[in-house]
This record gives C-alpha cells, sequence and structure tokens, in this order.
C-alpha cells in the first residue's frame, strides 16, 4: 500500500526537465512568497492569540452562552489593552496579580467583566513571560468517513480499517471554516461532515487505536485546519495525536471567501504547530481543477504546490510532511486525456521526489454512471501506482454523497487493490519516449508555471488571488472574512509559542536584560 514516503520500488523513468527551469520556478517561488512570511511574522489574528490560550492549557466553554473561554478571554484582552502585544502578557499577568488558579478561572471573570487587563512593564513583564512559557506536547490508502455523529462515525472508520484504509479523513461539518469558535464537546448534528472539536479528535483516536492494535498496524487520522480557526484546531489536532491534517495556504480564500491576510497569518503559526507535532499536512490544489479546467489550469496547481512548499518549509517542515495535493480531474472525453493525466502527475511527483504526494480521484466529471465512474477511478488508480503517489484519496461510484454506502467502500478499496496488485511493477517498465506527448506536455506546464511565477513576483501574490489566478475565483486582499481579526503587531509583541517554535530559545534571557 502506498506509505507517506515514496515506496523504493518500481518506478517510472524520469521525464527529461530543464534542472534550470526548475531552478527558476523555486526561486521565483520563493520570491512570490517572502512578502507574505514577512506580512505574517509581523501581524497577528484572533485565531492565533486563541491558539497560544489553547497551548497553554485553556479549554472548555462558557456554560451561560456555550462560547469557548479562549474567545472570552481574547476578547476581554482586545478590549481592555488591545491585541498588538499579544494576549499572552496580559492574560499571564492578570493571572499572576489576580491570585488565579488557572486560565478558566481568569477566563470566566474576565467573561463577567471583573477583570482589568494592562501590558505590564518591566519585572512584571517579564514574570508574566515566565509564567507564559509552554512547551507545546509532542505527539496510506485515504478514506474519507462524514455522516455528521461522531458516534456513526467511529463503527464507519473501524470498519473501513478493517477493509484496508491506511489513513481515515473525517470530514468537516459544511461551514465549520466560517465560524470564528472552535466549538466544544462530542457532536452529533453535523451537516454534510463531523464538527472539528477537541473531544470529537479524542474519540476517534481512540477509536482507531483500538482497530490498530487489533489488525496489528496503525491507522493514520485526518482532519481539517483551515478556516476562521486554523491555528487553534492544529494545535488541537497536535494534542489529540492526529497524524495528518488538511491544511493549504490559498483553500480558505478561494473557497470560503476568507479574507487573504488572515489566512496567510494563520497558516503560518497552523503550520509551526504542525511541524513541532510531526503531523503531515495535505494541501488543497486539487479543489482548483473542480472549477477550472484541469488541462487549461495545470500550470496553476504546479505553481500553488511551490508556494505551498516555499511557505511550509519556512513554518518548519520537513519534507517527508509536505503532503501537496493534486488530482486527476481532465475531462474524460478529451484525448489522450490519460497522457496528460500521467504527464501532470509525474511532474508533480518529479518536482516533488521526497514529499508525500497526496493524489485525489475524478469528481467533476462523475455523471453519476456508477459503471463508468468505476472505470475512471480505476484509470485514477493506474496513474497513481504509476508515477509512484504516495497517499491515494480513493474514489467511489457515488462520489457525490460524502457517505456513501458501505458497499461502496469496500468495491472501491476492491478496486484499488486490483490495481496495485496488477500493475504495480508497471513503473519499471512504462518507458514515455524522449521528446513525446508525455514529455512535451510536462515541459509545457513546468514552463507556463515559471511564467505565472514571473507574473506573480512582478505584481505580487495577493494581486494575483485577486485577479482570480488560482481556481478563476477573485479574492481581493481586503475583501472576505475575517480581516477585522487581523492586527499588526507592535513593538514587544510577545507569543511564547511563536518563539519556542522558532528556535528562538534565549528569548527569557533576552527580556530581562
Amino acid at each position: 500500500m502506498p506509505g507517506s514516503e515514496t515506496k523504493g520500488g518500481p518506478v517510472m523513468p524520469a521525464l527529461t526537465l530543464d534542472p534550470e527551469v526548475v531552478r527558476q520556478a523555486r526561486e521565483l517561488a520563493a520570491i512570490a512568497g517572502q512578502p507574505i512570511v514577512e506580512m505574517a511574522r509581523t501581524h497577528t489574528t484572533v485565531s492565533v492569540e486563541r491558539a497560544v490560550l489553547r497551548l497553554g492549557g485553556l479549554d472548555g466553554a462558557d456554560p451561560e452562552d456555550g462560547m469557548p473561554w479562549v474567545n472570552h478571554l481574547v476578547d476581554a484582552v482586545s478590549d481592555g489593552c488591545g491585541l498588538e502585544h499579544g494576549v499572552a502578557l496580559p492574560a499571564w499577568h492578570a493571572l499572576i496579580s489576580g491570585g488565579y488558579p488557572s486560565l478558566a478561572a481568569l477566563a470566566s471573570d474576565a467573561a463577567a467583566g471583573k477583570v482589568k487587563f494592562q501590558l505590564p512593564e518591566g519585572m512584571d513583564a517579564n514574570a508574566a513571560r515566565m509564567a507564559a512559557t509552554a512547551d507545546p506536547p509532542k505527539p496510506w490508502i485515504y478514506l474519507i468517513v462524514a455522516t455528521g455523529d461522531i458516534y456513526e462515525d467511529i463503527p464507519q472508520a473501524q470498519a473501513a480499517a478493517r477493509e484496508g484504509a491506511d489513513i481515515i479523513a473525517v470530514i468537516r461539518s459544511t461551514g465549520q471554516s466560517l465560524l470564528d469558535y472552535v466549538p466544544e464537546g462530542a457532536t452529533r448534528e453535523g451537516y454534510a461532515g463531523t464538527y472539528a472539536t477537541r473531544e470529537n479528535f479524542r474519540l476517534m483516536r481512540a477509536a482507531l487505536d483500538d482497530v490498530s492494535r487489533e489488525l496489528g498496524r496503525y491507522v493514520r487520522l485526518t482532519n481539517y485546519a483551515s478556516g476562521l480557526c486554523m491555528p487553534e484546531i492544529a494545535t488541537l489536532a497536535g494534542l489529540e495525536r492526529l497524524d495528518m491534517m488538511l491544511n493549504d495556504c490559498m483553500y480558505g480564500i478561494i473557497f470560503r471567501d476568507i479574507n487573504p491576510r488572515r489566512t496567510f497569518i494563520d497558516q503560518r503559526f497552523s503550520r509551526q504547530i504542525h511541524a513541532r507535532a510531526g503531523i503531515i499536512i495535505n494541501t488543497g490544489e486539487d479543489n482548483y481543477l473542480t472549477t477550472a479546467d484541469a488541462v487549461d489550469a495545470a500550470h496553476t496547481v504546479v505553481v500553488s504546490q511551490l508556494l505551498n512548499e516555499y511557505f511550509g518549509r519556512e513554518a518548519g517542515l520537513a519534507t517527508g510532511q509536505l503532503g501537496l495535493g493534486h488530482a486527476f480531474e481532465i475531462n474524460p472525453d478529451v484525448p489522450d486525456s490519460f497522457l496528460l493525466e500521467i504527464a501532470h502527475a509525474q511532474l508533480v511527483r518529479q518536482l516533488f521526489p521526497g514529499a508525500p504526494l497526496k493524489y485525489m480521484p475524478p469528481t467533476k466529471h462523475m455523471t453519476g454512471n456508477v459503471f463508468s465512474g468505476y472505470l475512471l477511478d480505476a484509470f485514477f488508480n493506474l496513474c497513481g501506482a504509476l508515477t509512484d503517489q504516495s497517499i491515494l484519496l480513493i474514489g467511489m461510484m457515488t462520489e457525490g454523497i460524502h457517505t456513501p454506502f458501505l458497499s461502496d467502500r469496500d468495491l472501491a478499496l476492491e478496486n484499488v487493490r486490483y490495481v496495485l496488485r496488477a500493475a504495480g511493477r508497471l513503473g519499471e517498465n512504462f518507458r514515455p519516449p524522449p521528446g513525446g506527448f508525455v514529455e512535451r506536455r510536462a515541459q509545457q506546464v513546468l514552463a507556463e508555471s515559471v511564467d505565472l511565477l514571473r507574473r506573480i513576483t512582478a505584481e505580487g501574490l495577493l494581486h494575483a488571488i485577486a485577479d482570480g489566478t488560482f481556481g478563476v475565483t477573485r479574492r481581493p486582499a481586503d475583501g472576505g472574512r475575517g480581516l477585522d481579526g487581523v492586527l499588526k503587531r507592535a513593538e514587544g509583541y510577545f507569543n511564547p509559542a511563536s518563539e519556542f517554535l522558532e528556535g528562538r530559545e534565549q528569548f527569557l534571557e533576552a527580556g530581562q536584560s
């Protein structure tokens, strides 16, 4: 079965790609990404600050209104002295000076208006820094579960594992990306998915631990760190030992209309958390091809992958944690569609040889004809095996339904098992001729990627997103949800988690000098 790293088995011979063009592509991606990183380094968001409190151990919700304590405490600090210096110094100063036994007790009084927050100075600031210092806990067939009810998800996930799934992904409830808080507790009312909460993470991880012991192999768990609470959900995933998280630098911007500035700032902090927790990220380039033509827009997928690679590495992710995404989405009526898919998949495999690539099945052209759909999924599995993809998200006949019949999952797993048994060694025997159709197409897409990156470096990534470059959806830098939660860091901003995650181990001594 494909794992999180390349299998080391038979692979298709490499296509001829100009190393200078590949070098230019990465160099241009870094140039395009640097202003975004600088923005993330010099700004914070309400969700980043809430994640700091969660790393400090604050959990639970106000029984009066159901709002998480982290939201109440961040709001109270914001109203009292602002968040430009971070939530940590005012919160831990109030914790110490007020004699509170816990952050939860402080948050309760803050919600009732009983705490006056201020930015500490001098020795008081040093004491707050010391108190806030935290060490975050440390903690590949891919199949989706998403009933909306965590207690229904669990037996379905265990059944999928017994049938051969290596990774279980719990799709989030529709619209959770737009919530500016993380729900608390176990949930049973999600729509087209199950809410991402810490308790739901804990329950599913425990269930998969049980079935892992039963099967004698480890079954991985995936969820989604995206939307307005990306850093917080990443934190909860680390605390509850999730293995993978959907985490993309642009998905929320394009498909959920979340403000670009908010998203880029949040994704950097969330990826620092993932890096420390050993979590593999999955990026969402496959989604571009659901709204844009998979042939015409192939180069935008590569450009986004290069940007995701740059942003991920800058945040501390290792190559083995970069689960860059792409998809098998070319219209099957296009002549030579399968050869085009091979060219695209092989190009991505060669550009990112050590990354655990996540290959997505056909969705846009699944018509409801289950027989042609089953055949299309088999072609997808064949392309994945041929080009040595690392993670195969298994396609199903009833692809339009998030929670298909268990029998459909069984047939999908049977399909991929057959293809891998029958054609697992095809890569070492398949040799596209030099200068042939497959190689020329890969070279063309790479050249188009470099051209687009040149335009992005000249205009700026935020402008390119506003212009509809990715997924043909226009998202201006000052539009979308969550912009009001973005703040420029003030001089002296303090975030104990960032200091730790970025490896600045001497920050306390510096603060005391």
